[in-house]
């Protein structure tokens, strides 16, 4: 991990959030050209791809166990506390953008 922690983590948090918002949005219009109900699919969507937002955002799995495993195996608890930190700021990012797209499709409410 070259870069900086706060751009990291501020980076984190945005790309989660762009990847479940723009793939929802984008899976909605294939949805509208399919003959399906586009809000639906954009509600069901987020919460599909709500971890692979979270996937995306933390960079793969590869870096971020082997950062676990020098923290553990290394003692470098510094390490692993910015892994939690990065994928709680990922995790953040993802329920920012299911809330935005429960918010903008209200398919929560029942009539």
């Amino acid at each position: 991990m070259n870069e900086a922690f706060v751009p990291a983590f501020l980076n984190s948090f945005f790309i989660s959030l762009g990847v479940l918002l723009g793939g929802s949005i984008i899976g909605g219009l294939a949805a509208f050209f399919t003959g399906q109900a586009p809000m639906t699919a954009v509600f069901r969507l987020s919460d599909s791809l709500r971890i692979w937002a979270i996937v995306a955002a933390i960079g793969g799995t590869f870096d971020m166990v082997y950062n676990f495993e020098r923290g553990i195996f290394h003692g470098e608890t510094k390490d692993i506390v910015k892994q939690v930190l990065l994928i709680l700021s990922a995790l953040g990012g993802a329920q920012t953008g299911a809330l935005i797209i429960n918010w903008f499709t209200q398919e929560h409410i029942s009539s």
